[in-house]
């Protein structure tokens, strides 16, 4: 099967290629503030909806299927974008450590024959350890923290920092791979 993907991310592209699905990648460029009193479930939805929506425009003629995510990280109800800075990246994984935050991860799968939107929200509980100052500041010198939500990358060294994780790892990554599969079976 081949759909379009609505994102850059190469471990997105990596994950469907896992599973046996071809893309190609259209970068959907939108607004990612969050709205007034938007709860991160809405948040990463809404992302994920308008990513393949603004793909689906683009490519008003295609037939294949538009594949759209977002993820984000919460901890104490805050939502971990991707670090702007060091300084950023270093403020928010000193706000993960040894807490246990969520990771959610919204899809949107678009069929273009159907002109139909089906949506599938993945949450994954992860638990870190305690971080030194050292130890973030080692990370941050990696250049990993800087393209991930939350400032960390489970599939890279900062794997080293997580004591438990309950649910998806490929949710975690960016594309929950159950609910991806799902999705597209219902094509």
């Amino acid at each position: 099967m081949k759909i379009y993907l609505a994102s850059a991310s190469p471990r997105r592209r990596q994950l469907l290629e896992q599973i046996g699905i071809e893309c190609e990648q259209i970068h959907a460029d939108i607004d990612e503030t969050p709205l007034e009193n938007e709860s991160a479930a809405d948040y990463v939805q809404r992302l994920a909806l308008e990513k393949t929506r603004t793909v689906a425009l683009k490519l008003e003629t295609s037939t294949l299927p538009i594949l759209g995510a977002d993820t984000a990280v919460i901890c104490a109800e805050q939502i971990l974008g991707k670090p702007q800075d060091v300084s950023h990246a270093f403020e928010m994984l000193k706000t993960l450590s040894n807490k246990t935050h969520q990771v959610m991860t919204a899809i949107a799968l678009y069929s273009p024959t159907k002109n139909t939107f089906q949506t599938a929200l993945q949450i994954t509980e992860v638990s870190f350890d305690q971080l030194s100052d050292q130890q973030i500041n080692a990370y941050i010198a990696t250049n990993e923290p800087f393209d991930k939500a939350g400032g960390y990358g489970i599939q890279g060294f900062a794997a080293t920092f997580i004591k438990e994780i309950r649910g998806s790892y490929s949710g975690v990554m960016g594309l929950p791979l159950f609910e991806t599969s799902e999705l597209l079976k219902k094509l």
